[in-house]
């Protein structure tokens, strides 16, 4: 039979080339070939085996083996052309192998098919970016630490429902980001250890007739075992799909700090500001210093979010066993992980960087009434009152003080006795910032030496 086909990944069956058309929505290798040197590695991994098998000869895996590295070589050193009429990374690397080690590179995809092939390149690479994120938070984390170590009797207001509630430290509030990137490091980590198993050898879906060792082939890539059923093996995307999860929290996390970020350096906050280094202007407005990297990881994590619910849909409806739906999964998972690791260097840049006004942040600590429940839990601790009768009184006191237009402390002892007479002098202790946070020392709380104690002890879990 005689045509126009010249496509090696259509081979015998088809007798002409696929249309322009065809080629625009079937080709992968631009967004892909980032996986060149995980492609390679899985090759020459599996032309190891095959022949320690015994089913190709030493010699066709030498030339195999040689001709990958010269491939890997010309990549690396952009000296190789990619192709998209052949699709993807795999054939590009194929056909470019066969120019080299001409008749001994067909016998490379013996026992194997696109299909595991792909999702051993996506595991490795994924593999190195989970690795790289992690050691990306823990420098947020070590920055973060620094910071809450600096100041953590820096009294600033503690907010609930963006309402003055009660001072925390500067230290405490920076130390609960930590303890949620910790979280988000456990989550990369839990990830790492259920994707590895490698779908090396499942072929297309059924396993195959050579006898190959997918034991060998899952060592020498860094696995910890094969993965148990050929079918999952090439039509699982768990380990994409638990990725994009743990990012897209990941990316709330770091959108949330972003806010506090946003919020402090504004003109009604005035905690804090950043460089003009990490800073932008207005093309109007000359006085404009505006927190553009913040609001920008902010609006990442949308991106994000986005990826995950993207590869849901597309994997939600799926038959076994693989089908080329499963070629969206890439751009969403190298997208989360190139976003999150911007974001992440970003945010550490900021926060080595910012500076914090720390009167400002007490006076603010001081504003609506913020010492009320300390009030309360005086009256209780003190003269045994219970905590509801307690709490009515604080409230009837905070009520005064809004009257009169002044702070809890600046009520007199007589005008807190006509709400309860046994009120005394003391209660004066309790009622300023500095001595409301001192006064929290449970653990897990915002008093000072608590908060030292607590960096010390995340720098043991987090960074060493």
């Amino acid at each position: 039979m005689t045509g126009k086909n010249t496509n090696i990944v259509r081979g015998g069956r088809f007798n002409d080339d696929p249309c322009e058309l065809m080629q625009e929505i079937n080709a992968s290798v631009d967004f892909d070939k980032r996986l060149y040197a995980h492609d390679i590695a899985g090759s020459k991994a599996h032309c190891a085996m095959l022949v320690s098998q015994g089913i190709i000869s030493e010699k066709d895996g030498e030339a195999i083996a040689d001709g990958l590295d010269k491939i890997l070589h010309e990549i690396g050193n952009g000296q190789f052309t990619f192709k998209r009429s052949l699709e993807d990374i795999h054939m590009n690397v194929e056909a470019r192998l066969s120019e080299l080690a001409f008749d001994a590179a067909g016998h490379l995809h013996t026992a194997r098919s696109r299909n595991d092939q792909v999702a051993t390149d996506l595991k490795l690479w994924l593999r190195g970016a989970i690795d790289g994120l992690d050691d990306g938070l823990k420098g947020l984390q070590s920055v973060l630490i620094d910071q809450a170590s600096a100041h953590a009797g820096a009294v600033m207001p503690g907010l609930t429902h963006l309402q003055s509630a009660q001072p925390v430290t500067l230290g405490h509030h920076l130390l609960a980001y930590v303890e949620m990137f910790g979280r988000d490091r456990g989550r990369l980590r839990d990830c790492r250890r259920r994707l590895n198993e490698c779908p090396l050898g499942a072929a297309a879906l059924a396993g195959t007739s050579f006898p190959i060792d997918r034991e060998m082939t899952a060592r020498a890539l860094g696995f910890d075992r094969p993965m148990a059923n050929s079918m999952d093996a090439v039509s699982d995307r768990d380990f994409t799909l638990e990725f994009l999860s743990l990012a897209a929290i990941m990316a709330v996390h770091l959108s949330r700090l972003a806010e506090e970020i946003i919020l402090w350096c504004s003109d009604r906050f005035a905690f804090a500001h950043l460089p003009d280094s990490l800073s932008t202007g207005s093309s109007i407005m000359p006085q404009k210093r505006n927190p553009d990297a913040a609001e920008l990881i902010r609006a990442k994590a949308g991106r994000v979010i986005g990826s995950l619910n993207a590869l849901l849909v597309v994997m939600k409806g799926l038959p076994l066993a693989y089908g080329k739906d499963m070629q969206e999964d890439k751009e969403p998972v190298f997208d989360a992980a190139d976003t999150l690791a911007l974001s992440i260097a970003a945010m550490a840049a900021m926060l080595r960087d910012i500076t914090f006004e720390a009167d400002r942040m007490r006076e603010a600590a001081g504003h609506g009434h913020a010492t009320a429940t300390d009030l309360a839990d005086w009256l209780v601790r003190v003269l045994g009152v219970p905590f509801r009768q307690a709490h009515r009184i604080a409230g009837q006191l905070v009520t005064r003080a809004e009257e009169k237009g002044c702070r809890l402390e600046d009520l007199s002892l007589d005008e807190m006795q006509k709400a309860e007479a046994r009120i005394d002098d003391s209660v004066f202790e309790v009622l300023g910032v500095e001595n409301s946070v001192k006064s929290r020392q449970s653990y897990g709380g915002t008093a000072p030496d608590r908060v030292r104690r607590a960096a010390a002890e995340a720098r043991k879990r987090f960074l060493e």
